[in-house]
């Protein structure tokens, strides 16, 4: 498989490249085309690429017949839209990296192409596949509080960029896809703190504007568990497997799938709107 990346400044990009060209984890699947065009980053990332290095393209479009598979890994999701569904409507497999999108409408859109289209589709924050989320996911909780660093200020769309762990590693926990109830937002000393109800299962999220670990607590009748949900050094691994098993089965989101991809950008429009 042929694969080529839009937007290759998150360090995300350097594990992808040896996940696949160095380490030759996923067979012949390789990082042949690099979008940006010849930056000192992209030259840095071909010459760690081994002895096949990937070649260096201007434009997104410019993969469209020279790759089998594209890997959207921009920074700001607010981008997301305007790069994937132009390559998904020529038929692409496409991976988005977290955020899927910048707000909800944007994601709805980059999803109803690839289902529109039969195309296959993979997000995710790598947060969802650490072990500690595993752990303590399971019987249905009464409530779920994740916290995490998070920056409304933040340069790369605010709370999306980081703030989609949280919201994506909470509905990983409860097991819902979709239908949060309404969103009570406080803003305190650096954090931001946003309560809802997704189901039954009471859904606290707490957005450090700062270094934080990643944690999660979860309550079930008559016991309370709490986690660190620490990366380990190959945490986008996870994420790439799902994404090539999925664009080898060539089938676009299910229903399920589908919700799950728009969910956590909505709560994150909810919890951005309750910023005023």
């Amino acid at each position: 498989m042929r694969i080529g990346v839009v937007g290759t400044e998150s360090s995300h990009v350097d594990q992808f490249v040896r996940l696949l060209n160095v380490e030759h984890r996923h067979g012949d699947a390789r990082v042949v085309a690099l979008t940006g065009g010849d930056t000192e980053r992209n030259r840095a990332l071909a010459a760690a690429a081994g002895d096949q290095p990937p070649r260096l393209v201007d434009e997104p479009g410019d993969l469209v017949g020279a790759v089998d598979a594209v890997l959207i890994c921009t920074r700001d999701g607010r981008a997301h839209r305007a790069e994937a569904v132009p390559l998904i409507e020529a038929g692409l497999p496409v991976f988005v990296d977290k955020p899927l999108a910048g707000s909800a409408a944007d994601a709805a859109a980059i999803v109803d192409a690839a289902r529109a289209h039969g195309v296959p589709l993979y997000e995710g924050s790598a947060l969802r596949f650490v072990p500690a989320v595993a752990e303590l996911a399971g019987d249905r909780p009464a409530a779920v509080h994740v916290s995490g660093p998070a920056d409304p200020a933040g340069p790369y769309g605010g709370l999306y960029f980081y703030g989609v762990h949280l919201a994506e590693a909470a509905l990983q926990i409860v097991g819902e896809p979709a239908g949060f109830g309404p969103v009570d937002v406080r803003v305190g000393r650096g954090v931001v703190t946003a309560l809802t109800t997704i189901g039954d299962v009471h859904v606290t999220l707490t957005f450090v504007a700062g270094e934080a670990p990643f944690h999660a607590t979860v309550v079930r009748a008559g016991a309370v568990e709490a986690r660190e949900l620490a990366l380990p050094p190959d945490y986008t691994a996870p994420v790439l497997d799902r994404f090539l098993v999925a664009a080898q089965k060539g089938e676009p989101p299910s229903d399920t799938e589908a919700a799950m991809m728009v969910a956590p950008v909505a709560l994150l429009d909810a919890v951005t709107a309750g910023l005023g």
